[in-house]
This record gives structure tokens, C-alpha cells and sequence, in this order.
């Protein structure tokens, strides 16, 4: 049963108290990484395939249901984040909630959610990339342009690969470099979409709204369970509690405050974007620009187009970051190699990022990005789900934890966060369930192998146990 031993909260106070990462950030830097990492491939690459693909202009109710049950987690998400402000998000808190067997498979899960999502978002980046400079005469071999398809010609996707590696060198700069500069590009690329839900909406046809939804509402759940993709941001924040100054008060603001900032953009976007073109149309890598070109508006297409380019950087600056955390995190307790935990001159995990984006990059290089769209969402749902139970099961074990923010309306609003995540869950295709057994199987095998062995819990529990045994011998 010692695969069951639980981190006592007291340990991380104490993680926190004694880490090697500065606390360098405001609300303001935490909102910003939240709608850096939510704000990017959602808007400006899914909504066209999905629409195209699944929901039609129901894409709109898509993301109004994927919203809603992303709410209920935040709450469960805020209330975790405030109570053990620690690196390693859902991870840290289930190590407390279930033990250590449980934490390893969330941990293992967001490792495959932060890894692919960062992938698919830099195949998303390279379509944008590659129409921006097109539009100046400049084309780059096709077997270089795209993941490997050998049908059309295409073998690896370059830009993606290259922009991977530029973010992994600028995340080894610190954290609070990094949040300036995704900062300043979260308000570039705000502007711009806002820019386009203000021009766009002129040139709106409602008769491209009908029909509303041609795949039926199994479409529109589909769709869901796919623009879930878009909203995972947010879990990214929560790997930053170790790097906030107050992260009581302050991770339930960047949190909540960027969910729900990022859900109205989305909604406005796809309500214009499907009435702008037809939706059968839009079943391209760069859908915002395309609209615009669609309706001759060039000049605001080439805003759309370099937006784009930013706007999908700081989703890749924000779930490389949160990815490194994670590691750094899982490192530093001894369930991966210890060498991952190390930290730089700057305090950043240097280690840890640099293998992050080597890895990620090979995948952005190689891997359709549908099929890496819908592993993500599995990822990002059962994380989703494990938070939102053990919201509950600490209420009862640990009722005595200070907690700034508390979900209202216990446990009923856990429990809902929990069956809209299962929904979602049901309602990804069966390829996509096979896929994500065989990562959670490799990595039961990682952790019987090497992590149940050198775990930092485990071995100071058996120095515990000894010297235990030696008093009453």
C-alpha cells in the first residue's frame, strides 16, 4: 500500500517556503498567462475545423459547452491553487488528495496534455507563419511545410520545429522575463481579435448560420469535446503558484479572470467567423485570415495573419512553461530523474525545458495536428475530473486547511464539474481512448520501474520507519 502514501500538506508548505524559483509574479502577469495560453490556437486555427469537420455554426454552442464545464473546474482549480500554492498543479494537489500512485498517473496525463498540446499548437503557429510569407513571394519546399503525410508530399514541419526551439531558449531567461514578453504580446494580439469580431461583424450573412447545426447535436458535442483544446490554459496558471507573490489571493483572479475573458472572445469569434464564410469552407490552418481574405479585406487579413503569429507564441511560452513546472515539480520528489530538477544561475529549470522542447518539437514535426488536438482534450478532461474530486476529498480529510478561495455551493458544483468532464470525455472517438491507455500503461511501467524506488516520500518514510524501529528496539 506504500504506492498510496500521501504527501502531508505540511510538506508543501514547506516546498513552498524553502523553493529555488523566485516569486517575481503579480495578478496582472497571472491573468496575462492566461489568456497568453488560452487565447492562440483555439481562435485562430480549431474554430475553422471544427466548424468545417463537426458543428457547423454550432461551433458557438461547442464552445459554450466546453466553457461551462471548464467554469466548474476553474473554481475547483482556484480553490486547490490558493490552499497549496506549490509547482506542479493538478499533479501537486492530487499527491495530497489520493497518494502518490494516483498523482504519478495525473502527472504522467498532464505530461502527454502539456507535451501535445504545445506540439499542436506549433503546427498551428507554422500554417500562419507559412501564409504570412507567401503573401510576400517566399515558399518553402512542400515536404518541409507540414507532419508527415506522405499522400501530399509532406514529410516534416519545419517552422513548427524552429519555433519550439525559440521558445525553450527564451523560457531559460526566467519567468519573469518570460511573463513581460507574453505580456506584451497577450494585449498585441487581444487588440487584433477584437479588431476582427468589430470588422468582420459588417460583413455577417446570417443565411451562412443555416443549417445551424448540419452534423446534428452530436456534432455540436463532438465539437465540444474538441474546443476543450482551446480552454486548458488555465491549468498551465495553476503550475505557476510557486512563482506568485499572494498566490492566495492572486491565482483565483488569474484563473477565473482569463477564463472568462477568453470564453467571450470565443464566442464572439466563432458567431462572426461562420457568418462571415460558410462553414464548409473553413476547413483550413489559418480560418481568422482566410475569413478576411473571403470578404477582400486584406489589409486587415495581414493584422489577423502576424496577431496570429503572436497570439499563438504566448500559448506556446505559457504551456512550455507549465509543461517545465510539472517536471520540475515530479523531478524535485524523486518520481523522475532527479538531473530534471535542477536550477540555473536564472532559477529556472534549465534541464527540464530544454528536454521538453527537443521532445515537443520532434512531435511538432511529425504528428498531424487533429490527432494531436484530440489527445490533449482526453489529457486535459481527466485532469479536469481528478481536481474537481479531490476538491472534495480534501474537504473532508483536510478540513482544517486554511483556504482562501472555497468552491460555493459544496459539493454539488464538484460533482457537476466532474460529470460534465466524463461527458466530454465519452464523446472522444474510441482511437483516441486506445492511444491514451497505452501512454497511462508505459508510464505504470515507468513508475514500478523507477519511481516507486527513488521517490523523496518514500525514502524519507523508510528513514522514518527505522528510526522508529531502533527506539523501540
Amino acid at each position: 500500500m506504500n504506492m498510496f502514501r500521501k504527501k502531508p500538506l505540511t510538506d508543501t508548505s514547506k516546498t513552498e517556503s524553502v523553493s529555488q524559483l523566485k516569486k517575481s509574479l503579480g495578478p496582472f502577469d497571472v491573468v496575462a498567462l492566461g489568456v497568453g495560453a488560452i487565447v492562440g490556437t483555439g481562435i485562430f486555427v480549431l474554430t475553422g475545423v471544427i466548424a468545417a469537420k463537426d458543428a457547423g455554426p454550432g461551433i458557438l454552442v461547442s464552445f459554450i459547452l466546453a466553457g461551462i464545464a471548464c467554469f466548474f473546474a476553474a473554481l475547483c482549480y482556484s480553490e486547490l491553487a490558493a490552499a497549496v500554492p506549490v509547482a506542479g498543479s493538478a499533479y501537486a494537489y492530487s499527491y495530497s488528495s489520493f497518494g502518490e500512485l494516483i498523482a504519478w498517473i495525473l502527472g504522467w496525463d498532464l505530461i502527454l496534455e502539456y507535451g501535445l498540446a504545445c506540439a499542436a499548437v506549433a503546427s498551428g503557429w507554422s500554417g500562419y507563419f507559412q501564409g504570412l510569407i507567401n503573401g510576400f513571394g517566399l515558399h518553402l519546399p512542400v515536404s518541409l511545410t507540414s507532419a508527415y503525410n506522405p499522400s501530399k508530399g509532406t514529410y516534416f514541419d519545419l517552422p513548427a520545429v524552429l519555433i519550439m526551439l525559440l521558445i525553450t531558449f527564451l523560457l531559460t531567461r526566467g519567468a519573469k522575463e518570460s511573463a513581460r514578453l507574453n505580456a506584451v504580446m497577450v494585449v498585441i494580439k487581444v487588440a487584433v481579435v477584437l479588431l476582427f469580431i468589430v470588422v468582420g461583424a459588417f460583413y455577417v450573412k446570417p443565411a451562412n448560420w443555416s443549417p445551424f447545426a448540419p452534423f446534428g447535436f452530436s456534432g455540436i458535442e463532438l465539437g465540444g469535446a474538441t474546443v476543450f483544446f482551446a480552454y486548458i490554459g488555465f491549468d498551465a496558471v495553476s503550475t505557476s503558484a510557486e512563482e506568485v507573490r499572494n498566490p492566495q489571493r492572486n491565482m483565483p483572479i488569474g484563473i477565473l479572470g482569463s477564463l472568462l475573458i477568453c470564453t467571450i472572445l470565443y464566442i464572439a469569434v466563432s458567431l462572426v467567423l461562420t457568418g462571415m464564410v460558410p462553414y464548409h469552407l473553413l476547413d483550413v490552418k489559418n480560418p481568422v485570415s482566410f475569413a478576411l481574405q473571403f470578404v477582400h479585406l486584406n489589409w486587415v487579413a495581414g493584422f489577423v495573419s502576424l496577431a496570429a503569429l503572436i497570439g499563438i507564441t504566448t500559448v506556446l511560452l505559457v504551456m512550455s512553461y507549465g509543461q517545465t513546472r510539472l517536471i520540475y515539480s515530479m523531478s524535485r520528489d524523486g518520481l523522475l530523474p532527479t538531473r530534471l530538477s535542477a536550477v540555473s544561475k536564472r532559477q529556472v529549470p534549465q534541464l527540464a525545458c530544454w528536454t521538453t522542447g527537443i521532445v515537443v518539437s520532434v512531435f511538432a514535426g511529425v504528428v498531424p495536428l487533429d490527432k494531436l488536438a484530440q489527445l490533449v482534450n482526453i489529457g486535459t478532461l481527466f485532469a479536469f475530473a481528478m481536481v474537481s474530486i479531490g476538491v472534495i476529498v480534501l474537504r473532508k480529510t483536510q478540513p482544517q486547511l486554511a483556504r482562501p478561495f472555497k468552491v460555493p455551493l459544496m459539493p454539488w458544483l464538484p460533482i457537476v464539474s466532474t460529470l460534465c468532464c466524463g461527458y466530454l470525455l465519452f464523446e472522444l472517438p474510441r482511437t483516441t481512448w486506445v492511444s491514451f491507455s497505452i501512454w497511462l500503461v508505459l508510464g505504470l511501467v515507468f513508475y514500478f520501474a523507477y519511481g516507486y524506488r527513488h521517490s523523496a516520500l518514500g525514502r524519507s518514510q523508510a528513514v522514518e520507519d527505522g528510526s522508529l524501529r531502533q527506539i523501540s528496539g
